[in-house]
């Protein structure tokens, strides 16, 4: 089993009310990720933020209107993403995940990627840089960069439109990334039909708003949208770049999207949530028949797997004094999470999120990873969860590499 790290740089109250100002937050982050590159960990995963999180409470729908301070810090990936790499001697760093709907849209992250990867090969530096990429989880977030319903009919239909909006700026984003130059008149065409929306009354809807805006005389079957992205032929620079250096990965478990994206070049998947064994299994099946081929076979590693860690290895406490402190630990800190997430606490998602959590001393932790995970899975660890004791992280994150990870590997 391989090891990954995830850093959340998130600044927000923890569970003890303590909240470090950005400098503290920048600091512990490097520091955290000196070490990782140390113990050996593979790709060093790095939460994208955009936006001030503690401002879009002031809009009028806001999305997470208890959230205390900032999703996160990380809002230039690829200026952090440099600094990662001269910091550190052989970690790979990614981005868990980076929207291509804001950063300017899919045009601009495809230029920056590129330009990227064309500095780290000038700077003789064989890593891999890791792009994970999706929609965004939060709207607010992409609205600013034009990202907003244009008619009526995309009003009522923009809860399965945004998503189609998503599969549009992905085949723009792989096909710049693949050196192509091409116009939008041969992106794909976005059709709403039933199959979009959840139920009969969605999409009545959506049909009686096209009906009133568009001046038709029935319900329409299907709904042609005009493309979100227009432009005449482009082509990124530079384009001789090694993309080799490249490694793609989907923020999104969307079928359709994961075979789609794969037509164009290799494309990852990542399970960044809690989801169902079954829904695992069954992208592990469908990704081993739509892999594009130019990436070799598919690997279950290939899709890395979040996972929190509540790890207590502390000195001087007896093994059932550290498992009890770290379930303490664990429901302290998913209380804060989910409190600060929703506003409220509810007891059924903290228990689902402790089940993608591992908890307790080094032999309780290793014997659930066993339990949950397949050998040949790429678990991506989520040490700094609401957490800014950034000496205890680090105690954490040798201790898993050390104690824990010779367990699971059966190194002893």
């Amino acid at each position: 089993m391989e090891f990954d790290i995830f850093f959340s740089i998130s600044q927000t109250p923890d569970s003890t009310g303590y909240c470090p100002d950005e400098q503290t937050m920048y600091s512990n982050y490097i520091e955290q990720l000196k070490l990782a590159d140390n113990l050996g960990y593979g790709v060093a995963w790095i939460a994208q933020a955009h936006l001030s999180t503690e401002v879009q409470k002031r809009n009028q729908n806001p999305v997470i209107p208890h959230w205390e301070g900032e999703v996160g810090l990380c809002t230039d990936f690829f200026q952090l993403a440099a600094l990662s790499f001269a910091e550190t001697k052989q970690i790979e760093v990614g981005s868990a995940v980076l929207s291509i709907l804001a950063n300017g849209g899919p045009i601009a992250v495809a230029e920056r990627v590129g330009n990227f990867c064309a500095l780290q090969e000038l700077r003789g530096d064989s890593r891999k840089l890791h792009i994970g990429y999706s929609a965004g989880r939060f709207q607010f977030m992409a609205s600013p960069y034009g990202v907003i319903p244009r008619d009526a009919v995309e009003k009522v239909a923009w809860p399965a439109l945004r998503g189609q909006i998503f599969w549009e700026a992905s085949e723009i984003f792989l096909r710049l990334l693949n050196g192509e130059a091409f116009s939008s008149d041969s992106v794909r065409n976005t059709i709403l039909s039933r199959d979009n929306f959840r139920s009969d009354e969605d999409w009545q809807a959506v049909q009686d708003a096209a009906i009133d805006d568009r001046g038709l005389p029935e319900p329409p079957q299907e709904i042609e949208i005009p493309r979100h992205y227009q432009f005449e032929e482009i082509k990124c620079i530079p384009q001789n770049w090694n993309r080799d250096l490249l490694s793609l990965t989907l923020g999104s478990h969307e079928p359709a999207l994961q075979i789609e994206a794969n037509k164009y070049r290799p494309v990852q998947v990542f399970n960044l949530s809690i989801t169902s064994p079954e829904l695992i299994e069954a992208t592990h099946d469908r990704m081993t028949k739509s892999y594009h081929e130019s990436g070799g076979e598919w690997q279950r590693k290939m899709m890395p797997r979040t996972v929190m860690v509540f790890l207590n290895n502390e000195e001087n406490l007896t093994p059932e004094e550290r498992s009890t402190a770290a379930k303490i630990d664990a429901k302290a800190t998913l209380d804060s999470y989910w409190n600060a997430l929703e506003g409220t606490i509810d007891p059924a998602k903290v228990s689902r999120a402790a089940n993608n959590a591992v908890i307790g001393n080094a032999a309780e932790v290793a014997t659930q990873i066993v339990e949950r995970f397949h050998p040949d899975d790429r678990l991506m660890l989520w040490f700094d969860f609401f957490r800014h004791d950034s000496a205890r992280v680090q105690r954490d994150m040798a201790a898993f590499i050390n104690e824990v990870a010779p367990l699971v590997n059966g190194d002893e």
